[in-house]
C-alpha cells in the first residue's frame, strides 16, 4: 500500500469512526433523553442531531466520495462505482440540504425511504400519532402537504428507477441510510479487525432475518394503513409508536453501526426490508450480472470485492448469469474484472 493510499484510508477510517460515535451519542440523546431534558438542552440536542443527519452527513459523503474515488481509480476501472458516488452526492444535496431549506423541515430524510422501510408518512396521516404531534412543533404547517408530496415523489422515483435499473437504483445510488456508507467508505471496512467473507451458515442466518424483518415491516405498514382508513386495531398508538422506535434503534440503526465497525457496510443490506422489496422487483425486471462478455481467467477478483459475499466466480467460469436476491448492483465486481467479462444488466438496461 502506497503512502498516499495509506493516508486516504486512514482519513476514511477516522471519518467513519467519528460518524459512528456521533450516531451512538446523538441518537441516544435524541431518542432517549430529549423529552426529559430542560428546554434549552432539548433544543441543543435536536439542533445537533439535525446538523449531524443533514449538513455533516452531506460533507462526509462529498469528502468520502472524493477520497474513495481516488483509491479505486488506482486499481483499474471505476465507472460504475463513480456513478454510485455521484448519485449519493446528488441525492444527499436534495434530501439533506435543498429540501430542508425549502420546507423548513430538518427531518425530511425520514421521507426519503419508501415503504416498507418506513411508515412515518402513513403516521403523518393519523392525527393522533406521536409523529403527527411532533410534526406540529415545526413552523409552517403548510409543509405537511409538501413533505407528503416529496415522499410520494421519491417513492415514484424509486419504483421507476428499480423497474429500469433493478435493485442497484435504490441500494447503490440513492439509499441514504446504509447504502451510501457502504459505497462512500468502502475502503475503510471493517473499521476494526480484518475483512472476512460470510460463510454458508451466516448466509443462511441472514436469509432467515431477511424474511423475518420484511414480514415485520409489512405488518407495521399494514397496521398504519388501516389507521389511515379509520380502522383502529390498537388503542394506545403512543405505545405502538415506541415499539417501532425501539425496533428502529436496535435492529436498524445500532445494527448497521455495528456492521460498519466490525464487518462490512453492507451487513444491514442483507435484511433491509426495502432492499428485499426492490430485490423482488429486480427479479421481475431481469436484474442479473452477465458473465460471458469475454473469457473468465478465474482470478477471483469479483468474489474478493463483492460486499454481499456472492459467488460470482463460479457463474463466470461457466458463463452463466448471476441472479441473486442479495445483489445490490454496486458494480464492484464489474469494475474489478481485468478481462471485462462482467456486466450488470436488467431487461430495460442493456449491457454496458
Amino acid at each position: 500500500m502506497s503512502e498516499r493510499k495509506s493516508s486516504e484510508v486512514i482519513i476514511l477510517k477516522f471519518m467513519l469512526a467519528f460518524y459512528i460515535i456521533l450516531a451512538f451519542v446523538l441518537a441516544g440523546l435524541n431518542f432517549g433523553y430529549v423529552e426529559q431534558a430542560p428546554a434549552h438542552i432539548a433544543a441543543l440536542i435536536k439542533t445537533s442531531w439535525h446538523f449531524y443527519e443533514n449538513e455533516l452527513k452531506t460533507i462526509f459523503i462529498v469528502l468520502g466520495s472524493y477520497l474513495t474515488l481516488r483509491l479505486i481509480r488506482k486499481n483499474g476501472r471505476s465507472k460504475m462505482r463513480k456513478n454510485n458516488l455521484l448519485g449519493f452526492i446528488g441525492f444527499a444535496m436534495v434530501v439533506h440540504i435543498i429540501g430542508p431549506y425549502l420546507t423548513h423541515y430538518p427531518d425530511l430524510y425520514f421521507f426519503a425511504m419508501p415503504l416498507p422501510w418506513t411508515n412515518q408518512p402513513l403516521q403523518l396521516l393519523v392525527p393522533g400519532s406521536d409523529f403527527y404531534l411532533s410534526f406540529l412543533e415545526y413552523p409552517g404547517i403548510s409543509a405537511f402537504k409538501t413533505v407528503l408530496i416529496f415522499y410520494f415523489s421519491i417513492s415514484a422515483v424509486v419504483l421507476v428507477g428499480t423497474l429500469i435499473k433493478g435493485r442497484r437504483w435504490q441500494c447503490s445510488t440513492i439509499c441514504l441510510f446504509s447504502g451510501f456508507v457502504s459505497e462512500v467508505f468502502a475502503p475503510a471496512f471493517p473499521l476494526i479487525g480484518k475483512h472476512k467473507k460470510l460463510g454458508p451458515w451466516a448466509i443462511k442466518v441472514f436469509k432467515v432475518l431477511r424474511w423475518f424483518f420484511f414480514a415485520i415491516a409489512v405488518f407495521f405498514s399494514f397496521f398504519w394503513l388501516l389507521q389511515v382508513f379509520g380502522v383502529n386495531l390498537f388503542n394506545n398508538l403512543s405505545l405502538y409508536s415506541q415499539v417501532e422506535i425501539y425496533k428502529y434503534l436496535l435492529f436498524d440503526l445500532i445494527a448497521a453501526l455495528l456492521f460498519w465497525s466490525f464487518f462490512t457496510g453492507r451487513g444491514y443490506c442483507f435484511y433491509c426490508p426495502l432492499g428485499t422489496a426492490t430485490g423482488l422487483l429486480g427479479r421481475v425486471t431481469g436484474q442479473r450480472i452477465e458473465t460471458n462478455r469475454t473469457e473468465c481467467i478465474s482470478c477471483g477478483k469479483c468474489n474478493q470485492v463483492c460486499p454481499m459475499s456472492i459467488d460470482i466466480l463460479c457463474c463466470a467460469q461457466e458463463g452463466k448469469p448471476v441472479i441473486n436476491l442479495n445483489c445490490v448492483g454496486c458494480g464492484h465486481c464489474v469494475d474489478s474484472c481485468p478481462k471485462e467479462t462482467l456486466s450488470y444488466v436488467t431487461t430495460l438496461s442493456p449491457q454496458r
